[in-house]
């Protein structure tokens, strides 16, 4: 199948998962319909300053949230780490590593987690305490591949176990996402197809629901309390929901109208389609400055949910730098700030070392 081709039928799946929504989905907010919120929740610095448009420019470790295609475009292997401070004192935070095998493809392992602290445990007779202490985690284990089947055309799926622990009760699930990112001679200043349109397509949280269970859920009942010689304390168990995961539908274009020796300025769009919340547009712009035998700088910025409603997001921006280190090592190290209106301003730090 020639390149026209893949490029004509990726086009026209695109607008049809994202085009051709029922019109009740489209004009009624499913707000709050799903759980393990915490996988809505962008990993990597570099694409969190641009606004989060980034399922069409990632090529990094990062490509395992925003688009695992991204992995296949990695020339070598990489450890990242992100940190990234929450609100109400949650920690949020990514570790992954991937290693690129030629003629393979990339391989990658990630965990992502939210920590909630320690809270002490309350009930009504004792509102200040009971001098307990429980916590609350989430943990999502990925692992991913991804493979460059020509030198523009890259695609990539992950496994995940998404797990949610509330003191002595849980509920996991196991999800899927699915990406695709192709480089296009379209507008590109030098004629290169790395230089051109770039398009990048992923669906994230492709899974089962999640339901709680666990010993928290127990309780004894008068199952006829108004009778005498009934067992007054029969054991008894909450029965939870299933709930959904939230499944995100990305596709996104990239160009690149200035691309020099030492210069080169991207400018990023994506279109969002959840099942949790109205359609959005993220928008963003990243500033390459490279220095000969050091690295490169970078400038970010964007703004995120453009269109949403009720939206809460603002503008984004950070910076970065890429060291060349000995030995082909290279260091990279991205900041970025997000603005979220009534829940603050957050910042996130990320450090990865290439290889």
């Amino acid at each position: 199948m020639s390149g026209n081709k893949i490029l004509s039928l990726l086009l026209i799946s695109g607008l049809l998962l994202f085009g051709l929504v029922p019109a009740s989905q489209a004009q009624k907010s499913r707000a709050g319909t799903a759980t393990a919120n915490f996988l809505e929740i962008g990993f990597g610095s570099a694409g969190s300053a641009m606004g989060e448009a980034y399922v069409s420019v990632v090529e990094d470790l990062s490509a395992m949230y925003w688009n695992p295609a991204g992995l296949g475009y990695m020339d070598q292997s990489e450890v990242q780490f992100t940190i990234q401070p929450w609100f109400a004192d949650i920690s949020t935070n990514f570790v992954g590593a991937a290693l690129v095998l030629p003629r393979v493809g990339t391989l990658g392992l990630g965990i992502t987690q939210v920590g909630y602290g320690d809270i002490p445990v309350t009930n009504l007779d004792y509102q200040e305490g009971t001098g307990e202490i429980f916590s609350a985690n989430e943990y999502a284990f990925a692992f991913s591949y991804s493979r460059r089947l020509a030198q523009w055309f890259a695609f990539g799926a992950s496994a995940k176990y998404i797990t949610t622990q509330i003191w002595h009760t849980s509920a996991s699930a196991v999800a899927f996402d699915l990406g695709v990112k192709l480089n296009t001679h379209f507008f590109s200043p030098t004629g290169d197809k790395a230089n051109g349109m770039n398009i990048g397509m992923s669906i994230s949280n492709y899974g089962s629901r999640m339901s709680f269970d666990g010993m928290d859920l127990l309780q004894t009942v008068d199952i006829l309390p108004d009778q005498e010689g009934n067992y007054q304390f029969s054991p008894a168990k909450f029965r939870t929901v299933e709930w959904e995961l939230p499944l995100i539908f990305r596709v996104g274009v990239a160009l690149h109208p200035i691309v020099l020796d030492q210069h080169r300025l991207t400018l990023a769009v994506d279109a969002l389609h959840p099942n949790n919340n109205t359609e959005s547009v993220n928008a963003g712009a990243e500033y390459q400055l490279k220095v000969p035998a050091f690295g490169s700088f970078f400038l970010r910025g964007g703004y995120k949910a453009l269109f949403m409603e009720d939206s809460e997001y603002g503008p984004t921006f950070g910076g970065g730098v890429f060291m060349n280190m000995l030995g082909n090592v290279g260091l990279r190290l991205d900041y970025s700030y997000k603005s979220m209106g009534l829940l603050g301003n957050f910042h996130s730090y990320t450090c990865g070392i290439t290889f």
